[in-house]
């Protein structure tokens, strides 16, 4: 039986790992891949980790990766099928076995949220996609639309400007949300136009993106705009379906726990993306999991 078994490989992840580890506490580590670093490795570039700057997100991660390797960490590349808290214990049934631990260190970040348009699951992989970083190089010197206003959405329209002959920005409010810098540099960007106010209705196209319907909502109106691609940046959605009744979440599927990471569930914590709070960033999901690891490791020396 382990002191700590972690789910999800993420930085948060990573992080409750080395702390554990340092801290001479038996761990394991499960994530479905045998890649790390969760949706960092589809970040272009990561310039606000201290000491580390102007990495790519794989970069980033390998070093993590690496990190951890270093210090011996246990990794088992396996798909979490359910838990089961059995106060004391808690089980952790995958398809390559069960896993027995006295705490659990639930870390499994999030996915990217959909638009929810005609055409959207048709077209994934052929031509709608959610990762810039990823498929980008597949639309060089061609049309593309992003969908958002965030920073993800930002960044993505500032990579894929580099790379194609244009990029629309479709975003339904008439104003971004993402970082003073980076709206700076995307405004610099001659390729770029930002459709304000406008939302995508469907995506069409018979085996790749074709068209897409752009619905403009201060005129009521709606246009067809000619891409070969659309990359939806609209949000994430937290990665907790299998923690329902194991732990409290907010109506959000954001699993409610403090900044020791505690959650409603004795001896179980939340670390990174998953965790309901104000800021979601690399250096917060490593800190979530230093946090998480203090937390089991004092909850251990009580029992």
């Amino acid at each position: 039986m382990y002191d700590i078994l972690i789910i999800g490989s993420g930085p948060a992840g990573l992080g409750a790992a080395i702390y554990g580890v340092r801290a001479g506490l038996s761990l394991a580590v499960i994530d479905r891949s045998p890649i790390s670093g969760g949706q960092v490795l589809t970040t272009y570039e990561v310039d606000n980790y201290l000491g580390l700057p102007q990495n790519s997100g794989s970069e980033i991660s390998e070093k993590f990766r690496e990190h951890a390797d270093k210090l011996g960490v246990n990794f088992v590349t396996a798909n979490v099928l359910s838990i089961e808290d059995k106060g004391q214990t808690k089980i952790v049934h995958t398809e390559e076995g069960d896993f027995e631990s006295r705490t659990l260190i639930l870390a499994t970040g999030a996915a990217h949220a959909m638009l929810g348009v005609e055409g959207e699951m048709k077209l994934a992989g052929a031509g709608v996609s959610y990762c810039a970083t990823c498929d980008g190089a597949f639309f060089r010197k061609r049309t593309v639309a992003v969908v958002g206003g965030g920073d993800v959405a930002v960044e993505d329209a500032i990579f894929l400007a580099g790379l194609c002959q244009k990029v629309y920005l479709i975003h339904r409010r008439d104003s971004l949300r993402a970082a003073d810098s980076l709206q700076k540099k995307l405004m610099s960007m001659e390729n770029v136009e930002i459709l304000w106010n406008c939302e995508v209705k469907e995506i069409t196209g018979d085996d790749m993106v074709e068209k897409i319907i752009v619905y403009h909502n201060q005129e009521n109106s709606t246009n067809e705009l000619a891409v070969n691609g659309i990359f939806i940046a609209v949000g994430i959605q937290p990665n907790t379906e299998m923690y329902k009744g194991l732990v409290e979440m907010d109506e959000k599927g954001y699993v409610i726990a403090d900044e020791s990471c505690r959650t409603s569930a004795t001896g179980i914590y939340a670390a990174g993306d998953i965790r309901q709070k104000a800021l979601r960033q690399i250096i917060t999901a490593v800190a979530d999991g230093a946090n998480a690891v203090t937390s089991a490791q004092n909850y251990l020396i009580r029992q």
